[in-house]
């Protein structure tokens, strides 16, 4: 179906029926605040800060995250500093020693000015709300949240440097890949590696001189636990009281979805394309699904500031949303920011790492872990030059470290973003943009006079001789020669085509010379991408419900493209046969429903993917990476002298029916022989989990979690699910989407999975979950008389004593 006549429905505003007087309203007394502050909370939750100076609004923005999420501000503070044992005990020692190698242990004065002006003072601000929220609850026990009640410890104060210290929620790349490729080495040749991951540009990878690619089993164990979320069970909590057990908390699974857990989508429209005449600015950023909500979506009205939109909620500021004159948004730009250093150890002093010439001392720093129910642990954090070390192999008289850019000044995620809410105009935005540091992004932008822009942004090492993609000794021969500057990034103004679009796909322009520079190799498939080129270039102009639509659409470029070789195929043997008319008569969009989608999806993600790998590897090769690229496998599919060698058409052929009939035997083990009953969206699903999921009661648990909710779309779409293939759970895609009509503020739409809220007893807990499933929207309120219009709750905070 052509995404540009799907239906997208959007919620209605309504007026109250009665008068203002009816709306529920609380009064908050709160010292620290220097005027009266309001909060206006409408129909969806989103709460409309109108303060009237912007050290109370920061404030206020604090308090306001801690009344609607509290713990999970608690938690997420918590974890990035390393604190679990704390509060849940023994069996989090491991995982807080591993993050706090990660946090940043540099000048705090360079890492405030990498913000910009008035960034500290924000984050003061804002932390100062956070803990006047904790000070207040301690006068209202009733309504502290329910976590804290379950396992009878207080949420923590925060001290402004909490927020930018903390570092490993940050989307930096590309060590896992690195350790993937030295292993496909180990077990074959770097050649096989081609068929993990597709290099863009075309690029050879370079091999360090004396490279041993076997490297340690567990030797990413640190690290996934330092980025990992928090997993409590009951065997983890029962280490409080059982001192002679205590189950260390594990690494999380680490199985891949069909694709990259985390991506997004992003584009902007110029006005004279758009069908309002105006610009248009639409995004819907992935990630791994939560609850609560990763995003928060907030609206701060000072008389200085105005800006809404999402960011997460333990972070001042707006990253995602619009001002008074501009819209910005992001995706992934994949800038390669991590690099595994290897070392040779001393064999006479252990405690010493080869450097240049000489040996070099490991750095120690010896820290206290309180834990709960027991004594604290001294925890002994070891660092190289380059960073922290995650791993000593005794055997090769080794250690390995990790240079990450989340080390430097100005990395804290999304941080930089209090730099660019203010903007007014394209020059301001790219000044922004100039100074930002993590995730890498492509920062899109779009102002009332309907110009638009793109903007890539992150701190970009100079990698003066080698290329990043596999590890390289710690010897002082391969060292960061500083950084790219923002203005060595590519970026467009005003293009002829009227529109600019990113989707995480390879889009450094023809002429960029990567060769040089060389950014990063490994980028998403650019399936998403291909599909917006293809609706936005046909189209001669583009409305709000266009882009709403065109967030929502299921039509996925390669299952239209393994529909095309299935047309030239035929077989006499039944299911095979049945399953080719169930697919070569599909239009390769994956609804839920359709019987032709589960077909697929199975066939993709648990037969072809794995037949195609061993196929066209050795066995050792095959054994040795996870899934193939599906950019490559398609190619070879497409092409397949280039894979199969002799009798290639026949042996590619034969590997599509076989793989085919397999997955056509599976859905009927899965949802029985009548094809016609086959719903992709009884097996692929949506589920939301609390961190607390698994030591509640079945009641509670159901109450704390979102879902399961029956889930469409695939890797490839642009609503995209990145599904795990082992159960079909569904572990990444959009977060939050908003679509904004520049100038046009009140026109703009949003919604956020599952809901705003962080309290399970409030509505807007999930209200909006089902909304996000059915492609539906709420009005993003930006005028105070809209905003009133859909007020229900008001919320006044006058400054004076604390309340008794």
């Amino acid at each position: 179906m052509c995404v540009l006549l799907m239906a997208v429905r959007v919620a209605t505003v309504l007026g109250h029926s009665g008068p203002q007087s009816t709306i529920p309203s609380e009064t908050i007394t709160l010292p620290n605040l220097r005027q009266p502050v309001e909060l206006l909370i409408d129909r969806w939750g989103v709460p409309h800060i109108y303060a009237r100076n912007e050290a109370d609004l920061f404030f206020a923005q604090g308090f306001n995250a801690a009344r609607d999420r509290l713990f999970q501000i608690d938690l997420w503070r918590r974890r990035g500093l390393g604190q679990l044992s704390e509060v849940f005990g023994p069996a989090f020692v491991e995982q807080n020693k591993a993050t706090r190698l990660f946090l940043y242990r540099g000048d705090m004065d360079q890492e405030w000015a990498a913000y910009g002006p008035g960034a500290k003072q924000i984050a003061e601000h804002f932390v100062a709300g956070v803990n006047a929220n904790i000070d207040w609850l301690a006068h209202h026990p009733e309504r502290i949240p329910w976590e804290f009640k379950q396992l009878n410890y207080a949420p923590a104060k925060w001290s402004a440097e909490d927020v930018v210290r903390i570092r490993s929620y940050g989307l930096t790349r590309n060590l896992n890949s690195e350790v993937a490729r030295s292993r496909v080495m180990c077990a074959a040749d770097l050649k096989s590696d081609e068929v993990r991951i597709r290099l863009q540009p075309p690029w050879q990878p370079q091999v360090p001189p004396g490279f041993d690619p076997c490297l340690p089993r567990d030797l990413l164990r640190v690290f996934t636990l330092a980025t990992q979320e928090v997993r409590l069970t009951p065997a983890a909590l029962k280490a409080t009281v059982n001192a002679d057990s205590v189950p260390v908390v594990e690494t999380a699974d680490t199985e891949p979805p069909t694709e990259d857990f985390e991506g997004s989508n992003n584009w902007v429209i110029a006005s004279w394309k758009s069908a309002t005449g105006r610009a248009i600015m639409a995004n819907d950023p992935h990630r791994a699904y939560l609850e609560p909500s990763l995003r928060y979506i907030s609206d701060l009205n000072a008389p200085t500031l105005h800006v809404i939109g999402a960011n997460e909620p333990a972070l001042p500021g707006v990253s995602l949303g619009h001002n008074d004159w501009i819209a910005f948004g992001y995706t992934i730009f994949a800038i390669d920011q991590e690099d595994l250093y290897i070392y040779e150890l001393n064999p006479a002093n252990s405690n010493q790492y080869k450097y240049q010439r000489g040996w070099e001392p490991f750095r120690v720093v010896r820290e206290e872990i309180k834990v709960k129910g027991r004594t604290p642990v001294l925890a002994d954090l070891t660092f190289t030059r380059h960073g922290p070390v995650i791993f000593i192999e005794k055997k090769k008289n080794r250690a390995f470290a990790v240079r990450s850019a989340w080390l430097e000044p100005g990395m804290a995620p999304y941080y930089g973003s209090v730099r660019y809410m203010r903007a007014k105009n394209f020059d301001q935005f790219k000044q922004a943009i100039e100074y930002w540091g993590a995730p890498t992004l492509n920062h899109v932008y779009a102002d009332v006079k309907g110009n638009i822009g793109w903007v890539p942004g992150g701190l970009a090492p100079i990698r003066p001789n080698w290329d990043g993609l596999l590890p390289v000794p710690g010897d002082g021969q391969f060292e960061w020669a500083g950084r790219w500057k923002g203005e060595q990034l590519p970026r467009v103004y005003n293009p002829g085509s009227g529109y600019i679009s990113t989707s995480n796909e390879m889009n450094l322009p023809a002429d960029y010379p990567y060769e040089e520079r060389k950014l990063g190799f490994e980028w998403s498939n650019g399936s998403r991408h291909q599909r917006v080129d293809e609706v936005m270039s046909k189209a001669n102009k583009l409305s709000i419900e266009d882009s709403m639509n065109l967030q929502n659409d299921l039509v996925s470029i390669p299952a239209r493209r393994l529909i095309a070789l299935l047309k030239t195929l035929s077989s006499d043997d039944p299911k095979t046969k049945a399953a080719l008319g169930l697919l070569t008569n599909w239009n390769a969009s994956v609804d839920a429903g359709a019987p032709a989608s589960a077909l697929h999806e199975v066939w993709f993600s648990r037969h072809l993917q794995q037949d195609f790998k061993g196929a066209v590897l050795s066995q050792r090769a095959a054994d040795g990476m996870d899934a193939p690229d599906p950019a490559v496998m398609l190619d070879a599919l497409e092409h397949p002298e280039t894979r199969f060698g002799r009798n290639a058409a026949e042996k590619r052929n034969r590997l599509l029916l076989t793989s085919l009939r397999s997955a056509y035997e599976e859905m009927e083990e899965l949802q029985g022989p009548d094809a016609r009953r086959w719903n992709w969206g009884k097996l692929q699903y949506n589920l939301s989990e609390h961190p607390f999921s698994a030591i509640v009661d079945d009641a509670t648990r159901a109450k704390i979690n979102v879902g399961p909710i029956e889930k469409n779309g695939s890797a490839f779409v642009l609503n995209v699910s990145g599904y795990r293939a082992s159960d079909f759970r569904q572990m990444s895609g959009p977060s939050v989407r908003v679509v904004v009509d520049v100038g046009n503020w009140d026109n703009s739409k949003a919604v956020n999975h599952p809901g705003q809220s962080g309290d399970p007893d409030s509505p807007h807990y999930r209200d909006l979950a089902q909304m996000w499933r059915n492609g539906q929207y709420f009005p993003l309120l930006y005028s105070r008389k809209a905003v009133e219009n859909a007020t229900e709750k008001r919320i006044k905070l006058v400054p004076g004593r604390a309340q008794p």
